[in-house]
Protein backbone atom coordinates (compact mmCIF):
# COMPACT_ATOMS: atom_id res chain seq x y z
CA UNK A 1 0.00 0.00 0.00
CA UNK A 2 2.28 2.58 1.10
CA UNK A 3 4.93 1.92 -2.15
CA UNK A 4 1.95 2.35 -4.39
CA UNK A 5 1.65 5.97 -3.95
CA UNK A 6 4.49 8.30 -3.74
CA UNK A 7 2.12 11.15 -1.12
CA UNK A 8 -0.34 10.39 1.85
CA UNK A 9 -3.05 12.58 3.81
CA UNK A 10 -4.76 11.50 6.39
CA UNK A 11 -8.44 12.87 6.59
CA UNK A 12 -11.07 12.39 9.17
CA UNK A 13 -14.43 12.10 8.24
CA UNK A 14 -17.04 14.49 9.55
CA UNK A 15 -20.39 13.68 10.55
CA UNK A 16 -22.18 15.83 7.31
CA UNK A 17 -20.48 13.44 5.63
CA UNK A 18 -22.60 10.37 6.31
CA UNK A 19 -25.74 10.27 4.07
CA UNK A 20 -29.45 8.91 5.29
CA UNK A 21 -27.82 5.48 4.93
CA UNK A 22 -25.23 5.90 7.29
CA UNK A 23 -22.42 5.59 5.32
CA UNK A 24 -19.99 7.82 3.48
CA UNK A 25 -21.82 9.07 0.32
CA UNK A 26 -20.22 9.14 -3.35
CA UNK A 27 -19.98 12.67 -3.66
CA UNK A 28 -17.47 12.80 -0.39
CA UNK A 29 -15.34 10.39 -2.32
CA UNK A 30 -14.90 12.98 -5.11
CA UNK A 31 -14.55 16.28 -2.70
CA UNK A 32 -11.59 14.04 -0.78
CA UNK A 33 -9.66 13.07 -3.71
CA UNK A 34 -9.80 16.91 -5.16
CA UNK A 35 -8.93 17.91 -1.59
CA UNK A 36 -5.53 16.17 -1.64
CA UNK A 37 -4.65 16.80 -5.44
CA UNK A 38 -5.50 20.88 -4.65
CA UNK A 39 -3.66 20.61 -1.63
CA UNK A 40 -0.46 19.06 -3.43
CA UNK A 41 -0.83 21.51 -6.31
CA UNK A 42 -1.18 24.48 -3.72
CA UNK A 43 1.57 23.57 -1.39
CA UNK A 44 4.45 21.93 -3.45
CA UNK A 45 3.05 22.74 -7.33
CA UNK A 46 2.75 27.18 -6.33
CA UNK A 47 -0.79 27.13 -7.66
CA UNK A 48 -2.27 30.39 -7.39
CA UNK A 49 -6.14 29.47 -6.98
CA UNK A 50 -7.08 33.19 -6.67
CA UNK A 51 -4.55 35.27 -8.80
CA UNK A 52 -2.55 32.70 -10.80
CA UNK A 53 -2.47 32.71 -14.47
CA UNK A 54 -2.76 29.20 -14.66
CA UNK A 55 -5.53 26.89 -13.30
CA UNK A 56 -6.83 23.36 -13.48
CA UNK A 57 -9.86 22.04 -14.81
CA UNK A 58 -11.04 19.00 -14.13
CA UNK A 59 -12.25 17.37 -17.81
CA UNK A 60 -12.68 13.56 -16.36
CA UNK A 61 -12.95 11.87 -12.86
CA UNK A 62 -13.53 8.36 -11.79
CA UNK A 63 -14.09 6.52 -8.62
CA UNK A 64 -14.58 2.83 -7.97
CA UNK A 65 -15.85 1.69 -4.71
CA UNK A 66 -14.54 -1.23 -2.65
CA UNK A 67 -15.80 -0.68 1.06
CA UNK A 68 -17.72 1.59 3.10
CA UNK A 69 -16.47 3.83 5.92
CA UNK A 70 -18.75 6.16 7.82
CA UNK A 71 -18.04 8.74 10.69
CA UNK A 72 -15.60 8.83 12.58
CA UNK A 73 -13.32 7.05 10.49
CA UNK A 74 -9.88 8.42 9.25
CA UNK A 75 -8.85 7.71 5.87
CA UNK A 76 -5.54 7.39 4.36
CA UNK A 77 -5.28 9.05 0.86
CA UNK A 78 -2.39 7.89 -1.59
CA UNK A 79 -1.82 10.18 -4.58
CA UNK A 80 0.50 9.40 -7.67
CA UNK A 81 0.65 10.59 -11.22
CA UNK A 82 -0.67 8.07 -13.61
CA UNK A 83 0.14 9.96 -16.41
CA UNK A 84 1.88 13.79 -17.43
CA UNK A 85 1.35 15.22 -20.53
CA UNK A 86 2.61 18.61 -22.04
CA UNK A 87 -0.71 20.61 -20.89
CA UNK A 88 -2.21 17.90 -18.90
CA UNK A 89 -2.18 15.67 -15.55
CA UNK A 90 -3.99 12.10 -14.75
CA UNK A 91 -3.81 11.80 -10.75
CA UNK A 92 -4.53 8.09 -9.36
CA UNK A 93 -6.28 8.15 -5.75
CA UNK A 94 -6.32 5.58 -3.32
CA UNK A 95 -8.34 5.45 -0.05
CA UNK A 96 -8.04 3.23 2.71
CA UNK A 97 -8.86 2.43 6.31
CA UNK A 98 -5.99 0.86 7.57
CA UNK A 99 -4.72 -1.32 5.23
CA UNK A 100 -8.34 -2.03 3.39
CA UNK A 101 -8.88 -0.59 0.15
CA UNK A 102 -12.19 1.56 0.37
CA UNK A 103 -11.86 3.55 -3.46
CA UNK A 104 -9.70 4.26 -6.27
CA UNK A 105 -10.14 6.77 -8.68
CA UNK A 106 -8.76 9.08 -11.05
CA UNK A 107 -9.03 12.78 -11.79
CA UNK A 108 -7.10 14.43 -14.73
CA UNK A 109 -7.04 17.59 -14.82
CA UNK A 110 -5.96 20.50 -18.06
CA UNK A 111 -3.91 23.41 -17.29
CA UNK A 112 -5.40 26.43 -18.58
CA UNK A 113 -4.67 30.18 -19.24
CA UNK A 114 -7.31 31.81 -16.37
CA UNK A 115 -8.74 34.06 -19.19
CA UNK A 116 -8.24 32.67 -22.26
CA UNK A 117 -9.49 29.14 -21.11
CA UNK A 118 -6.57 28.07 -23.89
CA UNK A 119 -4.72 25.09 -22.36
CA UNK A 120 -0.70 26.66 -21.74
CA UNK A 121 2.21 23.66 -21.11
CA UNK A 122 3.21 22.29 -17.34
CA UNK A 123 6.11 23.38 -16.57
CA UNK A 124 8.62 24.80 -14.01
CA UNK A 125 7.34 24.14 -10.07
CA UNK A 126 4.41 22.67 -11.05
CA UNK A 127 5.94 20.10 -13.50
CA UNK A 128 8.48 19.24 -10.75
CA UNK A 129 5.89 19.00 -8.19
CA UNK A 130 4.07 16.48 -10.54
CA UNK A 131 7.20 14.65 -11.46
CA UNK A 132 7.59 14.34 -7.57
CA UNK A 133 4.14 12.39 -7.68
CA UNK A 134 4.92 9.63 -10.03
CA UNK A 135 5.45 6.21 -8.51
CA UNK A 136 9.35 4.24 -8.75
Amino acid sequence: MVSAYPQWQRVPLRWKDNDVYGHVNNVVHYALMDTVINTWLIERGGLDMHEGDTIGLCVESHCNYHGSVSFPDTLSVGLRVGHLGRTSVRYEIGMYRDDEVIAEGHFVHVFVDRASRRPVEVSGQLREALEALRPG
